[in-house]
């Protein structure tokens, strides 16, 4: 058996910005970039086509809506903004560490987690001590996939070395992480078998597949 675990929501609790592009624009004038007057507008535009499923990079957002008011963000400084709006204070879910030992007990463990923001999820694995738990970390920045599409768990499976169909993924948002049953896998919503019960249902499993 493999597990993954969804991050924000699942693993750990994490602030959430009120208003991310004013964040960011605030980042960016830290860098010299000019922001312009209608930015909230500019960054609720969208700029950038992307295919059903498929998760824009944030930095590449910014980067087109600044590019849509004559602005040239100079190297990465887009980039840099957003890597340092998005640095939330986080707190490791209680049962979190145990759910993931003890889904290592049973086979490879890994992360599958919507972001748009790079570098945010691996901040948040080291903040919350779960840094060097997993096997693999996808995320939708990383693999181009936001869940439920099926490919960004394709990723983490193929990362994982199983079939999607393996795969145990446990969320709390069940029209996101829930995803993973129409890739042939199995979801634990939290809300219903906590992070503190998931070793007891894993044990469930095992006395299934033996006839215990």
């Amino acid at each position: 058996m493999a597990v993954s675990f969804d991050l924000f929501g699942t693993l750990v609790r994490a602030e959430r910005l009120d208003d991310p592009g004013a964040a960011i624009a605030d980042e960016l004038a830290a860098r010299d970039v000019d922001v312009p007057a209608d930015w909230d507008q500019a960054y609720r535009e969208r700029h950038i086509d992307a295919p059903e499923g498929a998760e824009v990079p944030l930095p590449a957002h910014v980067a087109a809506a600044l590019r849509s008011r004559g602005i040239e963000a100079p190297g990465n400084a887009a980039r840099r903004a957003v890597v340092a709006a998005f640095d939330p204070d986080v707190e490791r879910r209680e049962g979190a560490r145990r759910a993931v030992e003890a889904a290592r007990e049973r086979g490879p463990v890994g992360v599958c987690s919507n972001t748009s923001a790079p570098e945010l999820a691996r901040r948040t694995l080291l903040r919350a001590d779960l840094g060097d738990a997993f096997d693999a970390v996808v995320t939708s920045v990383g693999c181009g996939w936001r869940k439920p599409d099926s490919r960004a768990f394709e990723a983490l499976a193929n990362r994982l070395g199983v079939d999607t169909a393996a795969l145990v993924h446990v969320g709390d948002d069940p029209e996101t992480d829930g995803g993973i049953e129409a890739a042939g896998g199995r979801f634990v919503d939290v809300a219903e078998t906590t992070l503190g019960s998931f070793p007891a249902w894993l044990e469930a499993q095992d006395d299934g597949v033996t006839g215990r």
